[in-house]
């Protein structure tokens, strides 16, 4: 059974900052802002020497902006930047004298280059293992809120899918020889589709709302929370003010180290890496792989023990929910209810939402639906069963009216109280498969970057 939502509200930021006040960041050591300074100096004194070139601009010029404000996409983009200084780490990348080295310099330099690229391999599988138990963590925890039944095994199939089929973009991608910096450019705009995705389901309405909450049974609370988790002033714009300066140092010092071993390779041969600078590319590594390390095993702390959703208490929450689209009504103990929906084509659904008020002793209520043809000819379609509460929902294969059917008939004493809710819900474009892969798509996305593990 799913974990009941009733009298829980999505986070909210003022929350949030109550919460992170309990998990302050240690400042990053002073050597993360000094060396990225010496870095850019040292990148900045190549290029009076020798101006860039059409490959190296492009680097330049992002060097010389703000690094993105979002937080995941800064996790994106350090992985870029450790994968593209692993790249040029290759031995197959280095520079001709590197190669084949003849001095007891360049073997020195070489071997050092070989102990900064194992440090780095073992940061972005750090970075890896982050990212993929973050996506874990959060599908699984929205997953205890989704329905359990057939529907849970299909979201999480189409889960699967969805990620297979984005995937094959990206080995398509790569096969092409697509660079390292063209694989990121498109991860990102997948992960800026799941976001959109999120937005349309957060906001959804009319029957495109009916299709999501009934067939593929989103708790309302769960369409509350993806709709404003990333609002500009939303919940996690606490979370990029209160950790986002130190991540935000961090993506400009890997950025630093990355600017200065592309210019020093481009200009080896004109210039050798000295000692001096080699010395400090040594430190900075050691620093921010230390650094950086640090930071993701914090905020992984902070992420695994922060809530999705909060009761309303918790929440500052003036009132509860509303819930008009629900109505309620009392069957006397002997009679029955009966609701007519009419639909005007095949493959529209019926769909339901029904419980009844519990007191001292538990009671249930019959309920089935039947079809009524044009001629008045009946063919019961759910048989007759007693439920205390149910959720459901089928296709038509016949237009026509169906008739649901609340019966109370075999009560003497008690009367029900019954909180239900009905919709006739017409064929749309979108089959439930397809919204499935939208939701699931979306919700990897909560995961920040769970995909890059699967793609990279």
């Amino acid at each position: 059974m799913a974990s009941s939502t009733e009298g829980l509200v999505p986070i909210t930021r003022t929350f949030l900052s109550r919460y992170y006040d309990k998990y302050p960041f240690t400042p990053l050591c002073d050597d993360v802002s000094r060396l990225s300074s010496e870095l850019r100096a040292m990148a900045e004194d190549l290029l009076k020497e020798s101006p860039a070139t059409s490959s190296e601009g492009f680097l330049v010029r992002e060097a010389a902006l703000p690094p993105p404000h979002k937080m995941d996409e800064n996790k994106w983009k350090n992985r870029e930047h450790i994968e593209e200084i692993l790249f040029l780490l290759n031995k197959s990348q280095w520079p001709r004298l590197l190669r084949h080295p003849s001095t007891s310099e360049d073997i020195e330099i070489a071997a050092a280059l070989g102990e900064l690229e194992v440090k780095l391999q073992n940061t972005l599988k750090t970075l890896e293992l982050f990212q993929s138990k973050n996506a874990d963590n959060i599908f699984n925890t929205v997953m205890t809120y989704m329905p359990q039944d057939f529907r849970g095994t299909l979201i999480r199939q189409q889960r699967e899918r969805s990620e297979k089929n984005r995937q094959a973009v990206v080995d398509a991608l790569v096969s092409s020889g697509g660079s390292i910096r063209d694989r990121y450019a498109l991860l990102w705009q997948q992960q800026m589709e799941r976001r959109n995705q999120l937005a349309q389901l957060g906001s959804a309405s009319g029957v495109y709302k009916t299709l999501v909450k009934y067939l593929v049974g989103v708790p309302q609370v769960l369409l509350d929370f993806i709709r404003q988790i990333n609002d500009d002033q939303g919940p996690m714009e606490e979370q990029r003010q209160r950790y986002g300066p130190p991540l935000y140092s961090l993506t400009n010092m890997v950025l630093s180290i990355r600017l200065f071993l592309l210019l020093s390779w481009g200009r080896f041969e004109a210039r050798k890496l000295q000692k001096n600078k080699l010395a400090v590319l040594e430190q900075a590594v050691n620093v921010y792989t230390s650094e950086f390390e640090r930071f993701l095993k914090f905020i992984g702390e902070v992420f695994a023990n922060s809530p999705f959703l909060i009761s309303a208490v918790d929440a500052g929450a003036a009132e509860a929910r509303k819930n008009d689209d629900y109505k309620e009504t009392v069957i006397p103990a002997g009679k029955t209810l009966e609701v007519l929906l009419t639909v005007d084509s095949v493959n529209s659904y019926i769909a339901w939402d029904f419980s009844l008020a519990q007191g001292k002793m538990s009671v249930d209520i019959g309920f089935s639906v039947e079809y009524i043809s044009p001629t008045g000819e009946i063919t019961l379609i759910l048989p007759y069963r007693r439920y205390e509460s149910d959720q459901g929902n089928f296709s038509t294969c016949m237009a026509g009216r169906y008739k649901l059917i609340w019966d109370n008939s075999y009560s003497t004493f008690f009367k029900k109280c019954l909180r239900y809710k009905v919709d006739a819900i017409p064929p749309v474009s979108e089959t439930p498969e397809s919204a499935l892969w939208k939701l699931l798509g979306s919700w990897s996305y909560l995961g920040a970057e769970e995909s890059m593990q699967k793609h990279l």
